[in-house]
């Protein structure tokens, strides 16, 4: 992973950890179930943009990597690991 890409992971992953913070405090303070939901959402987005972030970054320097060396095996290996992860991010939409 690039320096760069780390950095930004790594600061929306602390912002991410003082929003679900957040979201314990308002549980614990009772606050509207609907209120809580809306910042679940919140967190969940921002989870899917860290994913996105990574995922990209994957593609443009691992994935690129494997094609670039002209070897079918790392080739088809960093498929396969597209299709695993592409399987069980699914939900992250692609724009």
């Amino acid at each position: 992973m690039q320096a760069a890409t780390r950095e930004k992971a790594l600061a929306r992953l602390r912002r991410i950890a003082g929003q679900v913070a957040g979201i314990e405090r308002m549980v614990r303070e009772d606050r509207t179930c609907v209120d809580v939901l809306h910042q679940i959402a919140a967190v969940e987005a921002a989870l899917d943009r860290v994913g996105k972030l990574l995922l990209a970054s994957h593609i443009e320097t691992c994935v690129a990597d494997a094609f670039a060396a002209g070897d079918p095996r790392a080739r088809q290996g960093k498929l396969r690991e597209l299709f695993e992860v592409f399987s069980r991010l699914g939900h992250i939409g692609v724009r």
